[in-house]
């Protein structure tokens, strides 16, 4: 016999990402946010629902590690069945993951997730071995990481968090993760020259980009840094200053370049402040390095006013003819490839 339990009423569901501390329902917003817990049963389903405006929401379905589904949800209330006809005795690892970015420019785009029904128990949560945080623009996002590359349509079906580089990395290192990203954002400018649309303007909050009449109220709030500290950081912002700094293929004004530097310092301070222990790496690369020796400066300008050399820049490959997905983003064989070096360095240091 099935029973119905709340997200609300269960601690050994875990939510992961930057979300409202009230669980009723669990409030999915970022890429990568996700539910996770174990059970042992041999029947599972999932009550959600996916509010959106425009873009529809997507989420990845993981059982014991491996993605099993990838599908679109209603925006009203739905209960989704992740499995049936087990063997009692198995647990079963289940994490329900959001796909797509925290839309910027919609008052309802989210993923509520209100309870499990289940003939089995909740058992203990996964223990993870580190935590990193990932912050960043459309490439964070995972937008085009699936798809044909002859898809040139911005719409949801083409943004996925589990075909990216961070799920990748944390995969490899069984971490717990976080992530802060913007398509169309940079450290400095858009890729449309909005100095609104910056990475570190939103950064301390929840989840500030949300726009000031979301349905969800408390977003603009201040992180709770304390409660959640990551041992890395790893930064990929500089793509769309560069698209921004340079209009229309222009030259571009050496004084406004400056700004891309200064603001690369002041996001390193920034990020210090709120993650006292965490090591910082900015990966960049995989769009084409153009603005690199602004974001070296900025670094080192940042090591010389802080005395901190817990800070480094890390390359990445850069995306290929035969790499490129959909949208003209780095498809899933470069985020590979940027995974397998950020993974590398991060053994290192971890």
């Amino acid at each position: 016999m099935l029973r119905e339990i709340r997200i609300a009423d269960e601690e050994k569901i875990l939510v992961h990402g930057r979300t409202l501390p009230d669980r009723d329902p669990a409030v999915l917003l970022w890429n990568g946010s996700s539910v996770e817990f174990n059970v042992r049963a041999t029947e599972l389903w999932v009550e959600l629902a996916g509010p959106f405006d425009v873009k529809e929401c997507w989420i990845a379905i993981e059982l014991n590690g491996a993605v099993i589904a990838r599908q679109m949800l209603k925006p009203e209330r739905d209960w989704i069945c992740i499995f049936r006809g087990k063997e009692v005795q198995d647990v079963s690892r289940v994490r329900i993951i959001k796909e797509q970015q925290a839309m910027n420019f919609e008052a309802s785009h989210r993923i509520e997730v209100w309870a499990v029904k289940t003939d089995g128990e909740i058992l203990p949560p996964p223990v993870y071995d580190h935590r990193i945080e990932f912050v960043g623009d459309s490439i964070n996002s995972g937008e085009g990481s699936i798809g044909a590359r002859e898809e040139t349509q911005w719409i949801s079906t083409f943004f996925s968090h589990i075909h990216a580089y961070p799920y990748m990395v944390a995969k490899a290192l069984n971490a717990d993760y976080r992530i802060v990203s913007q398509g169309g954002w940079g450290v400095y400018i858009s890729w449309d020259r909005n100095l609104e649309a910056a990475i570190p303007r939103v950064y301390e909050g929840i989840c500030s980009v949300a726009v000031p009449d979301f349905a969800v109220p408390g977003l603009h709030e201040k992180n709770d840094f304390a409660a959640w500290q990551p041992e890395v950081i790893v930064v990929n912002l500089g793509t769309n200053d560069n698209t921004g700094t340079h209009p229309e293929g222009r030259e571009a004004d050496p004084e406004e370049l400056k700004k891309i530097q200064e603001a690369v310092c002041a996001f390193l301070h920034t990020l210090r402040k709120n993650n006292p222990q965490a090591y910082i790496i900015w990966a960049f690369g995989i769009l084409g390095d153009q603005p690199a020796p602004l974001i070296k400066a900025g670094i080192e300008d940042f090591k010389k006013q802080s005395g901190d050399e817990r800070v480094e820049y890390l390359p990445i490959p850069n995306t290929t003819e035969e790499t490129v997905g959909s949208l003209g983003h780095p498809g899933e064989e470069a985020h590979r490839q940027a995974a397998e070096v950020i993974t590398k360095r991060l053994r290192e240091i971890l």
